[in-house]
């Protein structure tokens, strides 16, 4: 308390005395860092978000084929990954659309091999 301003942030009560910034009303002190993964943020929103165990199975799958199953169970887990991180709020949502886009890809190259094969199959070839 004094009767001349110190500073910037100085107030002056009804008495006509000057106080510090810390001695106002309603003077909250300025938040604490967080540590978040190895760096200070002062955003308490800024929690690493976990990530969806069905997305990195559908990229796992996509990448890994597995004769083709594991094309379609990559479909499947990445598309029911994407409604659970949608709903959850967790991370995981470009695996889980890799895991799809592998998995169509798959899928396709599955449907050419078979009709291929079909093709091939139904050739008579001429032996001399």
């Amino acid at each position: 308390m004094s009767d001349t301003s110190e500073g910037p942030g100085w107030w002056q009560a009804s008495n006509g005395k000057w106080y510090r910034p810390e001695q106002h009303p309603g003077y909250s002190p300025p938040p604490q860092p967080i540590l978040v993964s190895g760096y200070y943020t002062l955003d308490p929103d800024a929690v690493p978000r976990p990530t969806n165990g069905l997305a990195i199975a559908a990229m796992v799958l996509g990448i890994v084929w597995l004769w083709w199953l594991g094309s379609i169970l990559a479909l499947i887990f990445g598309f029911v990954a994407l409604r659970q991180i949608k709903e959850r709020h967790e991370s995981g949502r470009g695996m889980a659309v890799a895991g799809i886009v592998l998995g169509c890809l798959g899928i396709g190259v599955g449907v050419i091999v078979l009709f291929l094969a079909f093709l091939l199959s139904r050739t008579q070839f001429v032996t001399p």
